[in-house]
C-alpha cells in the first residue's frame, strides 16, 4: 500500500489547478486521471468544449505557472460582452469601462489542462497517474484508504473529488445531491467566417433560449444555441451545410455568413451537493456544484473553490497543523457555498426571466436590461464581481 499527502480523483482544469497551487506547500501530492488528454498543435481545430475564463481565473493560472504554456497554444481575449433580446434594448460592458486589458480569455477546456499538466511536470513532489480509475474508498482514521481498478491501494490524509458532475468520489462518499433538469439542451456549434466579431462575446435572448457568440480569433468563433429537447436533437442530426443555414436564419444578422466546422450537444442540469465535506473527502468544482452555462461561470466557480482551500491548507501547513482537519474543511465550505449559491440563484431567476413569454414580463425584461446599461456603478459592480475582481 502507498501513502501520500494529498489524493486529487481527476486531472482536468479543477483538478490540475488544485495540483498546481497545493504543490508549493510541499505536501506529496497523487493525481489520479482516467484519461490522457490529446497533444496539442497549431493545426488542430478548436475543440468544442470552450470555457469564458475570468480575469481572477486568469490569475490563479498565473499563479499556478500555466498561463504562458497556455498562451502560447492556443487563448483568445474579449474586451466587450453585450446581452439582449429586442434591438435597442441592451446591456453592454467593456474593459475599458473598467481600465482593464480584458474582460476575459475564451479557452478551450484541453488546452487549460495541457498547460497545467506542464506547470506540474517541475514539481517532484505530484505525480500524475494516468490512466487510473477509482473503485473504491473507505474512509478510517489516516484520513481515506482508495482502492484502484488495478487492485492497488492508496492511503491519503485528504482527497480532493475534482471528477466532474457525475462524481464517482461524491457516490462513494455517501454525499446526496439536489438536482434537477431545465427544460432545454444546449448545442455548441464550431463556425469560420470573415464577418465574425473577434473582440466580443454576445448574448441574445429568444422565445426558446438564447443565442450566443464565443468569439476564437483569426475569423473562427463557438456558437451557442439553447432549444428544447427535440430541436436540439433535430439540428444535431442536419449536415453542416444545412444546420449552416439555420444559423443564418435564426441567429442575428449580425453574425454574417458562417461555415460551420463541427458540433456537439448536451443536456442542461442544476446540481449541488448537500455538503462540500464529509470526513476527509472536499467536493470541488462541478462535482459540488453545476450550473446553467448562461453566463459562462462554471470553471471560474471550481476555481474559485480551489483558490480557498489552497489557501486553507497552506496556512495549516504553515502553523504545523493537520490538513485535514474538521474545522477547516468546514471553513472551506462556510466560504464557498454561499458564493457558488448565489451564482446558482441569479442563473436560474435570469433563465425563468427570459424563457417566459408573458407580454408585461418581456417589456419588464428589456427595460431592465436597457436600465441595467445605465446603471453607472451598479453595473461597474456586477461586471467586477462576475471577473472575481
Amino acid at each position: 500500500m502507498q501513502k501520500c499527502d494529498i489524493v486529487i480523483i481527476g486531472g482536468g482544469m479543477v483538478g490540475a489547478l488544485a495540483a498546481a497551487l497545493l504543490a508549493p506547500a510541499g505536501l506529496a501530492v497523487r493525481v489520479l486521471e482516467s484519461r490522457q488528454p490529446q497533444a496539442f498543435s497549431p493545426e488542430q481545430p478548436h475543440d468544442l468544449r470552450i470555457s469564458s475564463v475570468s480575469a481572477a481565473s486568469v490569475r490563479l493560472l498565473q499563479q499556478a505557472g500555466a498561463w504562458d504554456a497556455i498562451t502560447n497554444m492556443r487563448a483568445w481575449p474579449y474586451q466587450r460582452l453585450e446581452a439582449s433580446e429586442w434591438q435597442g434594448f441592451a446591456t453592454r460592458f467593456s474593459a475599458a469601462e473598467l481600465d482593464c486589458e480584458y474582460l476575459g480569455y475564451m479557452l478551450e477546456n484541453r488546452v487549460i489542462q495541457l498547460g497545467l499538466w506542464q506547470a506540474l511536470a517541475q514539481w517532484h513532489n505530484v505525480s500524475i497517474d494516468c490512466p487510473s480509475e477509482l473503485d473504491g474508498l473507505a474512509q478510517n482514521e489516516q484520513g481515506a484508504l482508495l482502492t484502484l481498478k488495478d487492485g492497488s491501494e492508496l492511503q491519503a490524509r485528504l482527497v480532493l473529488a475534482c471528477d466532474g458532475a457525475e462524481s464517482r468520489v461524491r457516490q462513494l462518499a455517501g454525499i446526496g445531491v439536489t438536482a434537477w433538469d431545465y427544460d432545454q439542451q444546449c448545442m455548441l456549434i464550431s463556425v469560420a467566417g470573415e464577418r465574425l466579431e473577434q473582440d466580443i462575446t454576445w448574448q441574445q435572448f429568444c422565445a426558446t433560449g438564447p443565442r450566443a457568440l464565443l468569439p476564437l480569433g483569426h475569423g473562427k468563433g463557438s456558437l451557442v444555441w439553447y432549444d428544447g429537447k427535440a430541436r436540439i436533437e433535430q439540428l444535431a442530426a442536419l449536415g453542416n451545410d444545412a444546420l449552416a443555414a439555420e444559423v443564418a436564419t435564426h441567429f442575428p444578422p449580425r453574425l454574417g455568413a458562417v461555415t460551420v466546422l463541427g458540433k456537439g450537444h448536451f443536456s442542461l442540469r442544476r446540481r449541488h451537493a448537500n455538503q462540500y465535506v464529509k470526513g476527509s473527502v472536499v467536493l470541488l468544482g462541478d462535482a459540488a456544484h453545476t450550473i446553467n452555462p448562461l453566463a459562462g461561470q462554471g470553471v471560474n466557480l471550481g476555481f474559485k473553490d480551489v483558490a480557498v482551500l489552497s489557501e486553507l491548507v497552506h496556512e495549516a501547513v504553515e502553523r504545523g497543523e493537520d490538513i485535514a482537519d474538521t474545522a477547516l474543511l468546514k471553513r472551506f465550505e462556510r466560504r464557498r457555498r454561499p458564493d457558488n449559491l448565489l451564482m446558482q440563484g441569479a442563473m436560474d431567476v435570469f433563465y425563468q426571466a427570459f424563457s417566459n413569454e408573458l407580454p408585461p414580463l418581456k417589456l419588464l425584461r428589456n427595460l431592465g436590461l436597457k436600465a441595467a446599461e445605465h446603471s453607472g456603478p451598479l453595473k461597474k459592480r456586477v461586471m467586477k464581481y462576475a471577473m472575481g475582481l
